[in-house]
């Protein structure tokens, strides 16, 4: 699959989609198929306060258990709560119905993250 070019990518594959002043985050399809069959979320708490780089969910599969990080400052301002019974749409669906969480920003810093193209060449280098 195509990594959208709507949004922004770390290199611990994660995904940012900005929408006035909030970041929509989850993970990309690259890392929902290296981890494989994702069986639990654990969800942050709305309202906890995140810095770019601290881990804010968790994600476990049938293989191993992956953190979450956070792309930019913010606080989160919404998850998605159908995770928890459907962990199984980050795998369907990693960059719609498998978003993770959203932050409140006020003016994102995204400097670090890679466009769609780079990010791809990242991956491409990594396998």
């Amino acid at each position: 699959m195509a990594n959208p070019t709507d949004r922004k990518y770390s290199n611990e594959h994660e995904w940012v989609k900005l929408e006035g002043d909030v970041a929509i985050v989850g993970i990309t399809d690259y890392a929902q198929e290296q981890l494989t069959d994702i069986v639990f979320v654990e969800l942050p708490e709305v309202g906890r306060q995140v810095k770019a780089g601290d881990s804010a969910a968790v994600l476990e599969s049938v293989k191993s258990v992956a953190d979450v990080y956070a792309p930019c400052d913010g606080e989160v301002a919404d998850v998605n709560s159908s995770l928890e019974d459907h962990p199984e749409k980050v795998n369907d669906d990693a960059y719609g119905a498998g978003w993770i969480f959203k932050l409140k920003t006020s003016g994102p810093d995204l400097s670090a993250l890679m466009e769609a193209d780079a990010y791809q060449a990242f991956v491409d280098a990594e396998g």
